[in-house]
Formats: structure tokens, C-alpha cells, sequence
């Protein structure tokens, strides 16, 4: 009987630790739940959509790869593609120059552990805490041509010969906001830097300098090599943010990338399409706008993929 009774004991605590086990996978429910309906559902709606013609918001008739076709070849549409395009490219390279280039020699400067290191630590990262789109609105107003606080340093200090209309001009209106940007993902780069920097071994860099490596011959023979995995996920990071610009342009210039669509994005463009001003009017064209959301989802993923895949490859031979 007593062997009976610590037997159902046993089994009854086997399936008590058996449900503490399985309940942990419950966890996670909720947060797939609304990644399924903020994220895979979207994406599986714009592939479908992109299929169809669309009057208004109305769908029509199937049209196969017609939406795709005319994205490509069909004026308007394909001139601001390519427009966009070309500015999505020049995002990426000059926030890799400004952004990620300073962030490297920055965290640099505070792995080398100078005096006050851990005040610039916060002060860079600073920025990164407010809205996008409360930096957006605020730098708007520091760039304006009338009263912004650019111009008037520039004039008391004496460069009024300097001045520009930052946000009006064609040729300075995106240089400017990827400026801005730069400012404000630099201390997220500080970060993945120097937590990169700090997870090198001494024994390697005190070995380097045995071997007569200091200064900058240190950093591009020894310390570069070390980084790539750091450099690697900035890079990738960096890609995906710039082809995503949205927030920000559209904070300080609106949906039709004024001037002249001289700040226009992919992101941007693909707003117009799919909630009205396509043309600069208020029409939409959800299955054009489907089918560039398609199309950036899947240039975006091959080319990230590539990437990697030639890094790692790449830090294998090394």
C-alpha cells in the first residue's frame, strides 16, 4: 500500500516538473502573435496584393507581374524609383563614412581609456534615447534658413558667407539629413565598437607591440582584423537602416522628398504609392506600392545575405 501510494507521489511530481518544463515554451506566444500580425502578415499581404490591379483601395482584376513591370519601366513611377534609389545608395555610403567611421575612431579614443571615457560613453548615446521624430522636428528648426541656430552661429562668428537654406536647397537637403542621422545613430555605433575593442584579448595586442606594431599600424594590422565581426554587424545594421529611411525624412521634409524630390527614399516613395500623392496628387496605387515593398524586402535580404556569408568566409582565411 505505502509502495503504492510513493509511487503515485512520484508520478504525480514527474508530471508537475513535465508541465513547469513545456509551460516555458508558452512564453514566447504572445510576442509571436504580434510579430505574425505586425510583420509576417504584412509581408505576405504586400506580396499578395502586388498581384492585382487596385482602383482606390478597391482590388481588381489579377495582373500577374504587370505591378513589377511598371515599377520598373513606366513613367512616372520608374524615374522616381531610380531617383529614390540612387538616394537610398548615397545614405548608406556616406552614414558608413560619417557615422560609422567617426563611431570606430571614437571608441578608439575610449578603449584607450582617456580621462572622462565614461562620460563620453553616455553623452554620445544620448541622442539615441529621444524620438526620431522629435530629432527630426528639432534639428528642422536649427537648419532653418531664417532663424535656425546654424545660421546665426554662422553669422556671429563671422561666416556669414556660409549660410545656406539647409533643407531648401536640392544639392544640400539630403547631405543634411544624413547628417542628422549620422548624429544621431553615433552612439549606437560607440557601443557595438567598443564592446568589440574591449572583447580582444590583451595578450594579442601587448603580442603586437613586441612586434613593433603601435599607433596606426596597431590598429590596421592588428586591431582591424580583430573587429571585423563588430564591423560586420554595423555594416549589415547600417544597410537595412538606410534603405528603411522613413521617420526621419519624412520629419523634416514631408512625404514628396522636397525639394524637389531631391531627399526622396525608397521608404518614402513607397508611402506615396500605397496612401495617395503617387503623382503629387492624392490617387493611391497600392499594387505599385505592394510590389516596391516587395522588391526593397527582397534586395535587402539577398544582399544581407551575401554579405555575410562573403564575411565569414572571408574571416575564416583570415
Amino acid at each position: 500500500m505505502q509502495l503504492a501510494t510513493d509511487s503515485a507521489k512520484e508520478v504525480k511530481k514527474q508530471k508537475k516538473r513535465n508541465w513547469k518544463r513545456w509551460s516555458i515554451h508558452l512564453f514566447p506566444i504572445p510576442a509571436l502573435i504580434i510579430y505574425g500580425l505586425f510583420v509576417v502578415y504584412p509581408l505576405f499581404a504586400a506580396l499578395t496584393y502586388s498581384f492585382f490591379d487596385w482602383n482606390g483601395m478597391v482590388r481588381g482584376d489579377f495582373v500577374g507581374l504587370k505591378n513589377f513591370k511598371d515599377l520598373f519601366t513606366l513613367e512616372p513611377f520608374s524615374g522616381y524609383f531610380w531617383n529614390a534609389f540612387g538616394h537610398n545608395i548615397l545614405y548608406f555610403v556616406l552614414q558608413m563614412i560619417f557615422q560609422n567611421g567617426l563611431a570606430f575612431a571614437l571608441a578608439y579614443i575610449i578603449f584607450k581609456k582617456i580621462r572622462g571615457a565614461e562620460f563620453l560613453k553616455i553623452s554620445y548615446f544620448l541622442p539615441r534615447l529621444l524620438s526620431v521624430i522629435v530629432v527630426g522636428f528639432l534639428w528642422k528648426l536649427i537648419l532653418n534658413p531664417n532663424y535656425g541656430a546654424l545660421n546665426v552661429l554662422l553669422e556671429k562668428i563671422g561666416l556669414g558667407h556660409l549660410q545656406e537654406a539647409w533643407l531648401g536647397d536640392p544639392d544640400t537637403a539630403l547631405i543634411a539629413i544624413i547628417l542628422v542621422n549620422s548624429w544621431y545613430g553615433l552612439g549606437f555605433g560607440v557601443l557595438i565598437f567598443l564592446a568589440g575593442f574591449q572583447s580582444i584579448p590583451k595578450e594579442l595586442m601587448e603580442a603586437g607591440k613586441l612586434d613593433g606594431a603601435t599607433g596606426l599600424a596597431m590598429v590596421r594590422k592588428i586591431l582591424i582584423p580583430l573587429m571585423i565581426p563588430s564591423i560586420m554587424i554595423m555594416t549589415v545594421l547600417t544597410f537595412i537602416q538606410s534603405f528603411e529611411a522613413f521617420e526621419l525624412v519624412y520629419a523634416m521634409q514631408g512625404s514628396q522628398g522636397e525639394p524637389y524630390h531631391s531627399t526622396d527614399t525608397l521608404a518614402v516613395y513607397f508611402y506615396r504609392l500605397a496612401f495617395g500623392g503617387s503623382t503629387g496628387g492624392s490617387t493611391t496605387a497600392v499594387g505599385l506600392g505592394s510590389a516596391l515593398a516587395v522588391v526593397l524586402f527582397l534586395f535587402i535580404s539577398i544582399f544581407t545575405g551575401l554579405y555575410l556569408k562573403y564575411m565569414q568566409k572571408k574571416q575564416v582565411d583570415m
